[in-house]
């Protein structure tokens, strides 16, 4: 099994790039950020789809996520929370 993150899109299976923060204001607090991962084909996709239920915090490339710190726990989708 490779360590090299995926894309979350449902059945994509192509190495991650970029990282989309989001938040669901109706169960998570305010600074809570869970995160789907995205290849650059799905980005928008995945970004729109967040988007327009107000859900979408940040989008920033994986590399930059990465150099940020640790994250704070392991989120419920499978990728990290900060």
């Amino acid at each position: 099994m490779s360590d090299t993150p995926i894309c979350s899109a449902k059945g994509c299976r192509a190495d991650a790039v970029w990282v989309l923060a989001w938040n669901n204001p109706k169960i998570h607090t305010p600074e809570r950020r869970k995160t789907w991962l995205a290849c650059d084909e799905h980005r928008e996709h995945l970004s729109q789809f967040l988007g327009v239920r107000g859900m979408l915090k940040d989008v920033v490339t994986l590399a930059e996520w990465e150099s940020t710190g640790p994250a704070d726990t392991p989120g419920t989708d499978g990728v990290r929370d900060r």
